[in-house]
């Protein structure tokens, strides 16, 4: 059945957002804005106390980014008007029951309201502490699936997970449920969790002693399950969550893989922050990383975040059916692969031709990318290269402060290069490749109106010129900006 036109959709309809002040969130909400002025509403839930509080955070870290921008020239001077005509910013925690909301009015209000739901929110730092992983990428699902059965309009609950939700890394990963995984209960998961804090508690442990402890039970938890790392296990466990409730729910999934600047809309580069393989990236053109450990083969899945907003609006727009797919996954391994040889060998040219400054003025001058094919490789270059050094340098240093200064200096770079390779081994040895049938047959039922204006399709993107005329001079010019911003 071919989806209604997405804007005429969206006409009259009232929205709720999670995770609202993510990437994907703010290049959704705004992109509805734009295509849809008829929207009637677009309730955006933020951590925080208050609604003058979430107002403030939806103001300075929504409304003021540059993703508004062909908005605010759109309407000029009217564009506030406009936009807090359309958002309503709502004060609440995914983590907590009724999603934190106390003010029983405003939940009888949304809950009598609401048309759909776009649950975004997610802690995407791929070795979180367990406790707060789980809070957000598994049980938020039970408070947002508890919140959605309150709403007698709802078409549509759509969550967005990621691909990697799979522990497999090989052969065609098909857009399905994942398997039943022996032993695993997400219950005593939450169990294990409230009695290690608790254990910690009576022994007076430091807070750095319990970050660093749930940190190790959530690597723990995941490898013993077969997963790589605690995001994707505890998003894996969400979704698991999700399928026990779908008969109760007009549920459909998004699986993005790996998401990277806008393409075209609004406007081409747009990103929030050092994201995956950007670190890779940055690393490379800053100096920092000298080779990189990886299996050039690899395939990197790759797509833009506009393409994956593209794929959200369609699947809302397309109408629910109980027995119809519930499951989608956007990319281009299968459609329109790259390797990371590839990205490495555009890498290297756009730094040639566009070098990184030091802080001291000085240019620093790239290398052609050498690459580590195996982990063991990669710690023993490590050791010879780095870690005999510094421990030259660690003697010297209570000698002359200025050893010392490099040591620290050296050390630094040292423990985030190996931070780096170890938080990105999962994908740079990945083998697997992300079967998009459900979404091909999505794109293929669209009207002629909706498919320049809704396009997601990965097949067309020239990678060449995506990644030097786009995503790079993005990732510098966004990215690194609003990381600095965040580390504020």
């Amino acid at each position: 059945m071919q989806p209604e036109s997405v804007a005429n959709y969206l006409e009259d309809k009232s929205l709720l957002v999670t995770g609202a002040t993510g990437l994907i969130a703010k290049l959704f909400l705004e992109k509805v804005l734009r295509i849809q002025p008829k929207v009637k509403k677009l309730y955006l839930l933020v951590r925080a106390a208050d609604y003058v509080s979430a107002k403030r955070r939806v103001e300075t870290e929504v409304m003021q980014t540059e993703v508004f921008e062909i908005l605010e020239e759109k309407y000029q001077g009217n564009f506030p008007s406009y936009f807090w005509d359309k958002v309503c910013p709502l004060a609440g925690d995914i983590t907590f029951e009724d999603l934190g909301i106390h003010e029983d009015k405003l939940k009888e209000t949304l809950w009598s309201e609401i048309n759909v739901i776009v649950h975004v929110a997610a802690n995407i730092d791929f070795n979180e502490r367990y406790d707060t992983a789980l809070g957000i990428n598994t049980f938020g699902v039970k408070h947002i699936s508890a919140f959605a059965m309150r709403c007698p309009k709802l078409k549509m609950l759509l969550h967005i997970s990621t691909a990697y939700v799979t522990p497999d890394n090989q052969g065609a990963l098909l857009e399905q449920p994942l398997s039943a995984v022996k032993g695993l209960d997400i219950e005593a998961e939450m169990a294990l969790v409230q009695e290690q804090l608790k254990e910690l508690t009576d022994n007076k442990a430091s807070e750095d002693t319990v970050r660093l402890s749930m940190k190790k039970l959530g690597l723990i938890r995941a490898q013993t399950f077969g997963w790589s790392n605690t995001y994707t296990f505890t998003k894996a466990m969400g979704e698991m969550l999700f399928y026990d409730l779908r008969r109760h729910l007009p549920l459909v999934i998004l699986r993005p893989t790996i998401v990277t600047s806008t393409w075209k809309e609004p406007f081409p580069g747009w990103i929030e922050g050092v994201r995956t393989t950007d670190a890779f990236i940055t690393g490379y053109g800053m100096g920092h990383l000298k080779y990189i450990p990886a299996d050039v083969t690899t395939i990197l899945d790759l797509v833009p975040g506009d393409l994956v907003v593209n794929a959200m609006l369609t699947i809302i727009a397309s109408s629910y059916k109980e027995s119809s797919v519930f499951i989608y996954q956007i990319g281009s391994s299968t459609r329109n692969p790259i390797t990371i040889g590839k990205l490495a060998e555009e890498a290297y040219r756009y730094f040639l031709r566009n070098p990184c400054i030091r802080s001291d003025g000085r240019i620093i001058k790239v290398k052609e990318p050498y690459f580590v094919t195996t982990m063991t490789g990669f710690y023993i270059y490590m050791v010879v290269r780095n870690k005999l050094p510094l421990q030259v340098l660690r003697v010297l240093g209570a000698l002359h402060s200025s050893a010392r200064s490099q040591y620290n200096r050296l050390s630094r770079q040292y423990n985030r290069t190996v931070r780096v390779v170890k938080g990105y081994k999962p994908y740079t040895f990945f083998h697997g490749r992300f079967d998009d049938t459900n979404m091909q047959k999505l794109t293929s039922s669209l009207a002629e109106r909706d498919k320049k204006l809704i396009a997601f399709d990965t097949k067309s993107i020239d990678w060449e010129s995506y990644l030097t005329d786009i995503h790079i001079p993005g990732i510098f010019k966004y990215g690194i900006r609003a990381d600095k911003k965040t580390k504020k």
